[in-house]
């Protein structure tokens, strides 16, 4: 039995995942998150064979999520789950170090199929999404998009930022200074051309950025 940490800060969605994935009869949920903190600390002592990680999570995102369990369960493969079909966010989920990427969207057997190759050793990527980082690649980084200009860290800020979370907060939530959640702040503005907290809100929405 494949062994799965499932991490969604909706418990009515994680009850529907959880059936989905135990009626294969391959696999079991052995560890379930609300958010990201619990998911990363979840995955740290429990026996795990793959992660399953919402990508829109209170707190930690599952971006973060990923990043630390690069470092600290590096063999551990990592599904990202997501409302989100953006080319940003699976280009951000692949650089952080998912091996695979399904949206809410897909097909009961997408989802069962990708733990099963990630499983393996191989990565899953739908055909939007392996078109998405061709084209990524095709373009190269001499034309980014405003998106794609900024860091991990300041999409991660623009995010909590837009969903109205104060620079305390965000500090508590990445262990970072206020002052640094500043310094995010002032560049997302200005790599944006933004002007206030009001502007960077309606440009995450706009862009899908966060759910509404």
């Amino acid at each position: 039995m494949i062994k799965i940490l499932l991490a969604d800060d909706h418990s009515i969605v994680r009850e529907g995942l959880k059936r989905i994935i135990e009626e294969s009869g391959e696999m079991e949920i052995v560890a379930e998150a609300p958010d990201g903190k619990t998911a990363f600390k979840q995955a740290l002592k429990k026996e795990i064979d793959v992660a399953v990680i919402d990508i829109s999570m209170p707190g930690m995102d599952g971006l973060e999520v990923v990043t630390r369990l690069k470092d600290h369960c590096p063999d551990l493969p990592v599904l990202i789950l997501t409302m989100h079909d953006e080319e940003q966010y699976l280009v951000r989920a692949v650089e952080a170090g998912a091996m695979g990427y399904v949206t809410k969207q897909s097909a009961p057997e997408q989802l069962v199929d990708a733990i099963k190759k990630i499983h393996s050793g191989s990565r899953y990527l739908t055909e939007k999404a392996s078109e998405a980082l061709a084209l990524r690649v095709i373009r190269g980084s001499n034309s980014k998009t405003p998106i794609e200009s900024l860091s991990m860290r300041e999409l991660q800020v623009l995010r909590l930022l837009a969903l109205g979370h104060t620079n305390h907060e965000i500090a508590e939530t990445y262990n970072i200074g206020i002052k640094t959640v500043d310094t995010y702040r002032f560049r997302i503005l200005k790599k944006l051309n933004l002007r206030n907290n009001a502007e960077m809100s309606r440009f995450a929405i706009q862009n899908k950025l966060v759910e509404v």
